[in-house]
């Protein structure tokens, strides 16, 4: 299936979903960035692409039947609502908004338009997220008693001085930037369980340090030293569930800890056995569990060659059938909500030091 898609933003991550358009077999028919010349840039790179020098303008090509967001936080629910006004279909990408009241104007926007609203919640896309649950689904682990998620960066700050690291564009840092998408594998994983209460810690200690920052990533363009930095790089988070299920969340942006020292990915523990992946890679699903009175450690292989790449296609694959379909998105607006509503309460525990309960009505 195939569709005609606008990106609104020629960065970094417009960048990684123009070559996802392309691979998923739809064609990126339109592009605008306030920075002319990048846009210019990546249409040249991606077949030509027309490029809009507005968003009104994107918005009133009649061939644009889905549109990107790949913009700043702060920009993700007043575009969203500003496409859907316009009649378009919309793809954003994570997270949804930085609040819940943006969240829900959003929503509102899509039940007035009747389109469709997809969360770019791509982690879902992954080859052994996908193998993870069905290996769930076939009851091989029994009852999910604990799910923990781990990313760990060891100098991997994005754009350190610019709208990553500046709250009020971005909403937050490590736990908005890397949370929606450990947080929302999660909650797919385990059924969507209800939260009852959060514990959440925060930390920043490296975006202005005395030495300066040593990178070894830098996503989304090199530091500026003078540039705002009042969002946390690290946090860590348990949450209480119904059910008696725990989720625990662990993630930074910068640490001096090796990388690899950890693994990152996801580890599920249930009475029957436990497993662990790596989300974005081809490695195998490790399963341990107990047989005939002995423990056995197993793997389970994916397909081979996969990456972040492949994730993203799948995702455009999964927006241009639901376009043509008009299938409701399994990534749904209500699940970007419940993800910005939990992040909120992530926050309110990391600035009271102490447990929050989850308002129901909430999420």
């Amino acid at each position: 299936m195939s569709i005609q898609i606008g990106l609104i933003g020629a960065g970094g991550i417009g960048g990684i979903h123009a070559l996802a358009i392309e691979a998923a077999g739809s064609t990126l028919a339109a592009i605008h960035d306030p920075d002319h010349d990048r846009a210019v840039a990546l249409a040249e790179s991606a077949g030509g692409a027309r490029v809009h020098d507005s968003v009104e303008s994107l918005l009133a090509d009649d061939a644009v039947q889905g549109v990107v967001l790949a913009v700043p936080n702060c920009l993700h629910s007043p575009l969203a609502v500003q496409a859907l006004e316009a009649g378009k279909d919309v793809l954003i990408e994570k997270p949804m908004a930085t609040t819940v009241e943006e969240c829900d104007r959003v929503i509102a926007a899509r039940d007035a338009s009747q389109n469709i609203v997809q969360m770019g919640f791509v982690c879902r896309m992954a080859a052994t997220s996908m193998a993870a649950r069905k290996v769930i689904e076939s009851g091989r682990l029994g009852r999910i008693y604990h799910a923990r998620a781990t990313l760990y960066r060891r100098r991997g700050i994005p754009g350190l001085g610019r709208w990553f690291t500046d709250r009020a564009r971005s909403g937050g840092g490590v736990l908005i930037d890397l949370g929606p998408h450990l947080l929302d594998l999660l909650l797919h994983l385990c059924d969507r369980p209800r939260v009852r209460s959060i514990d959440c810690h925060t930390t920043s200690c490296f975006g202005h340090p005395p030495s300066g920052y040593r990178f070894t990533d830098m996503w989304a363009g090199p530091p500026d030293p003078d540039g705002p930095f009042d969002v946390e790089d690290g946090a860590t988070a348990l949450l209480r569930c119904d059910d008696d299920l725990s989720l625990s969340l662990n993630m930074s942006w910068a640490s001096h800890l090796p990388e690899g020292t950890i693994p990152d990915g996801v580890t599920l523990f249930g009475e029957k056995a436990a497993m662990h992946f790596e989300i974005l890679n081809d490695k195998p699903l490790i399963i341990g569990s107990e047989l005939d009175g002995e423990l056995v450690d197993t793997t389970q292989p994916v397909r081979s060659g996969e990456d972040w790449n492949t994730a993203f296609r799948r995702q455009h694959e999964r927006f241009a059938r639901n376009v043509l379909s008009r299938e409701a998105p399994s990534a749904s607006a209500e699940e970007g909500r419940t993800v910005q509503a939990l992040l909120a309460a992530m926050y309110r525990s990391a600035e009271a030091g102490a447990s929050v309960s989850v308002d129901e009505a909430l999420v």
